[in-house]
């Protein structure tokens, strides 16, 4: 028996004249949980495709538990005990819980009829393995996100994993739904199986895993244990750049008020927030999912309408009754979800930064000027560094962190007061991360007021001037950075 479930050596895979990977390889021991970290385009993808047999490679070899792989398919890769658990966790939305999970089995079984007791009974079973109570006949599709996860988690369980890849598994999960996660996973390595966890978090990285190996432009920068790495080379194998470690600085007591909301209330949802946010203030809110923390941010952005308060503007009461009123008043919004809330993902990069200016790049008769347009749109490339050669291509063409970018130039150029930043760097790559923040300090220095809201407690301690805890809809409590530790105030709001 091998000593590795999982044995890449040398693999190669073009895509044209693209080389995506260049001579890759990867072991992956029995019951080890094992992380696989990358930066967008590093190749991590193209290599789980390659494993679940989706794609085929193109040079190298591929063991499973020891034997050789010639050709692979999707099902040869499942028949050797190998589960891909996919970002968007590849379930049917709107199936039910116990169809999703016993679909599978109902097919191989090739009976002219559904038999609802046996897809019951397969469903429990799947449910069991990782002790997960949910009901059974809830749309998929009505489930958080973590359950979604926990059901695909699931599934896989049922088909005899020997090894399940989780890509990008936390990436829209709250930090208490990771710990659950984790614990999982530690669960299912006690019962012998491997995980091979992708990602760039470096805190889950060293949480996780026992082993690492990081890829760069499709090629191996280093195989190595957990314990002897550490942030900074973490972050050097990941993007080959070196960062300073950076922190934001402002008297925000002595700088003007800018925005000052009193006593809001949402019905059901949050009640008597007040706070002021000070000129080129970056002013942070954490707190658990379900404290009101977006829907404050939708409320002062005017998606949502507030039922009792008042919001001041540079002194001046507000009227924000729908998104046109905070756009005239120079508020802007970068939702948490910038696929489905955000982004015009067919449309061009540049439509998807000028969509809020068109007024001002059209002529007083009401004609769209190109020009006007083209000279802003390649303004706000080149000072975001956008990572883009022609402003026409789609915008979901664009990496994670290059999306967040074409997001933050729309509202930028709409010269703004206060920017709401929601979540301003979930599901991008470290180097992308840290440029997003160096940015948003910029414009703090400028003189933009941003509210940042985040449940990554070492972006809102690398950004924020102070930090606003939020629980069942109330503030309870503010500090300061400097005065409190990371540990101790994500303690404070993962608390129920």
């Amino acid at each position: 028996m091998s000593e590795y479930i999982l044995s890449v050596k040398n693999v190669k895979k073009n895509f044209g004249g693209v080389k995506a990977l260049d001579g890759v390889s990867l072991d992956i021991k029995r019951g080890e949980i094992h992380c696989l970290a990358g930066e967008n385009g590093s190749g991590k993808s193209t290599l789980i495709k390659i494993i679940s047999g989706v794609e085929p490679f193109d040079a190298g070899t591929i063991e499973f538990d020891g034997i050789k792989q010639k050709k692979l398919t999707p099902a040869i890769s499942i028949a050797s005990g190998i589960q891909v658990i996919y970002q968007d966790f590849s379930i049917f939305p709107n199936l039910t819980v116990m169809e999703n999970l016993s679909i599978n089995n109902e097919l191989t079984c090739k009976g002219a009829l559904v038999n609802w007791k046996r897809m019951q009974e397969t469903a429990k079973k799947a449910l069991s393995k990782i002790n997960f109570k949910v009901n059974l006949k809830e749309r998929v599709e009505d489930l958080s996100v973590a359950e979604k996860q926990l059901v695909a988690i699931s599934r896989a369980l049922l088909n005899s994993a020997k090894l399940i890849i989780m890509d990008e598994p936390t990436t829209a999960l709250t930090k208490k739904e990771v710990k659950k996660l984790f614990t999982i996973i530690k669960d299912l390595q006690a019962k012998g199986i491997s995980i091979l966890f992708v990602s760039h978090k470096m805190d889950e990285v060293f949480e996780i895993s026992e082993r690492f190996t990081i890829l760069r432009n499709g090629k191996n920068v280093i195989t190595g244990n957990t314990a002897d790495l550490n942030d900074k080379k973490f972050t050097f194998y990941m993007t080959g750049r070196e960062f300073d470690d950076l922190k934001t600085n402002i008297n925000y007591s002595t700088s003007k008020v800018v925005l000052d909301v009193q006593k809001l209330q949402l019905n059901n949802i949050f009640k008597e927030i007040s706070f002021q946010l000070h000129e080129g203030e970056i002013l942070g809110i954490t707190g658990l999912l379900g404290s009101g923390r977006t829907e404050l941010a939708e409320t002062i952005f005017g998606l949502r309408t507030a039922d009792g308060g008042r919001i001041f503007m540079d002194g001046k009461s507000l009227k924000i009754r729908c998104v046109e009123d905070a756009i005239e008043h120079k508020i802007g919004y970068v939702p948490e979800d910038r696929l489905s809330e955000g982004l015009f993902l067919s449309q061009s990069i540049s439509s998807n930064i000028s969509v809020c200016r068109l007024k001002t790049l059209s002529s007083r008769a009401g004609f769209y000027n190109k020009n006007k347009v083209n000279q802003e749109v390649e303004n706000w490339i080149r000072n975001l560094s956008i990572a883009t050669n022609n402003a026409l291509l789609p915008v979901q063409s664009l990496s994670g962190g290059n999306q967040q970018k074409v997001l933050l130039a729309r509202w930028l150029a709409n010269n703004l007061r206060v920017l709401i930043l929601n979540g301003p760097t979930v599901g991008v790559d470290i180097g992308a991360k840290y440029d997003i923040h160096e940015r948003i300090r910029n414009f703090a220095k400028g003189g933009l007021s941003l509210l940042v809201i985040s449940d990554d407690i070492p972006e809102l301690f690398s950004l924020c001037n102070r930090i606003i805890v939020m629980n069942k809809g109330r503030f309870t409590m503010e500090v300061v950075p400097a005065k409190i530790s990371e540990k101790k105030l994500e303690e404070i709001s993962m608390s129920e």
